[in-house]
C-alpha cells in the first residue's frame, strides 16, 4: 500500500501545485484586462478633450481650462491603475523592475542581468489583513 500511498501524495501535490499557478495566472489575465480597459478609457479621454478644444477652437470660443483639468485627473488615475496592475502581476510571477533599465528580473536579483545596475535591498513584509469591522474600514497588521 506504500506505493500507493506515495502516488496519492504526489498526485495531490502536484494537483495543488497546478491549482495555485492555475489560479495566478487567472489573476494575471484579469489585471491584463483591466489594464486594457483603462488603456481604452484613456484613448476615449484623449479624444473628447481634442474634440472639446477643437470645437471651440473652430467657434472661436473660449474653452474652461476646469474641463481639460478634469479630464487630466482621470487620466492620472486611470494611468495610476495601470501602475498598480502592472505592480501586482510582478508579485504574482516573483518579479521586479531595475530601476535603471525597466528590465523585468527576478525579485531577489542583487544585480541587473540587463545592465548590471546592483539592486536596491528591499524587505518585503506581509500584510495580515483583517476582515471589515462594521464601520466598513480595513486594517492591515504589518
Amino acid at each position: 500500500m506504500g506505493f500507493f500511498d506515495n502516488l496519492g501524495k504526489k498526485a495531490s501535490e502536484a494537483y495543488g501545485a497546478t491549482a495555485k499557478k492555475t489560479g495566478e495566472l487567472a489573476k494575471e489575465a484579469k489585471l491584463r484586462m483591466k489594464i486594457n480597459e483603462n488603456k481604452s478609457d484613456i484613448n476615449e479621454l484623449y479624444t473628447e478633450i481634442g474634440k472639446k478644444v477643437y470645437e471651440k477652437y473652430v467657434k472661436e470660443e473660449s474653452f474652461n481650462m476646469r474641463y481639460i483639468e478634469d479630464e487630466c485627473s482621470k487620466i492620472d488615475i486611470l494611468s495610476s491603475e495601470i501602475e498598480s496592475c502592472l505592480t501586482s502581476i510582478l508579485e504574482l510571477k516573483n518579479k521586479k523592475l531595475c530601476p535603471k533599465c525597466f528590465a523585468e528580473i527576478d525579485a531577489g536579483a542583487v544585480f541587473c542581468p540587463k545592465c548590471g545596475a546592483k539592486q536596491d535591498d528591499v524587505e518585503v513584509k506581509e500584510a495580515e489583513i483583517v476582515e471589515n469591522d462594521e464601520n466598513n474600514s480595513e486594517i492591515e497588521n504589518p
